[in-house]
């Protein structure tokens, strides 16, 4: 399926990466606006406060004396290069980060795509219809029924229109969603 710049939003400053959002780009980190704001809350957070905090604790287990057998010293070393780690994590994700807009998708609403919210019926077990955002995987959270295009039911619903059936292999065996809406 191919990929036009009206898919991405310009007018946030975010650089790298490559157009496109097939999954192949370990570099591309696909987000809404709302979860690009919340990878940068949390990475002023971690630079703000948590490393204030883990620099003080430091400072006040070197105080202890004896490192060789000092826990709280272990303790914070391991806790500072923990938040050293997620800083260099967030700020890669926010370098290469892409927005995901669903109102400039061509035809968005007639195909499944990121961005797009799906509602299907689980044909197999007859459940009630259930509605899923279709996100990057920064942004899944299934307890908000987001869900990741790189998961196997995104990936099955990734390109589907309404009516159409999928499969998704799941560790409890073989599940039929049919799709009833594309929004």
């Amino acid at each position: 399926m191919p990929v036009t710049d009206d898919f991405l939003t310009d007018d946030d400053q975010v650089t790298g990466g490559t157009t496109g959002f097939s999954g192949d780009d370990g570099d591309q980190t696909l987000v809404t606006k709302e979860g690009l704001k919340q990878l940068k809350d949390e990475l002023d957070e971690l630079k703000t406060t948590r490393r204030t905090e883990v620099a003080q604790r430091l400072k006040e287990a070197i105080s202890y004396g004896d490192l060789s057998e000092n826990s709280e010293y272990e303790e914070a070393k391991n806790e500072q290069a923990f938040v050293e780690g997620r800083i260099l994590e967030l700020e890669q994700k926010i370098k290469n980060a892409k927005i995901i807009s669903g109102k400039k998708l061509l035809g968005h609403g007639k195909e499944v795509d990121i961005g797009s919210t799906v509602t299907v019926a689980n044909t197999t077990d007859g459940d009630e219809p259930e509605k899923y955002t279709i996100v990057g995987s920064t942004e899944a959270n299934p307890l908000e029924h987001k869900i990741s295009n790189e998961s196997p039911m995104g990936k099955a619903l990734l390109g589907r229109r309404k009516g159409e059936n999928v499969e998704i292999t799941s560790p409890s065996g073989l599940i039929a969603f049919e799709i009833l809406n594309v929004a």
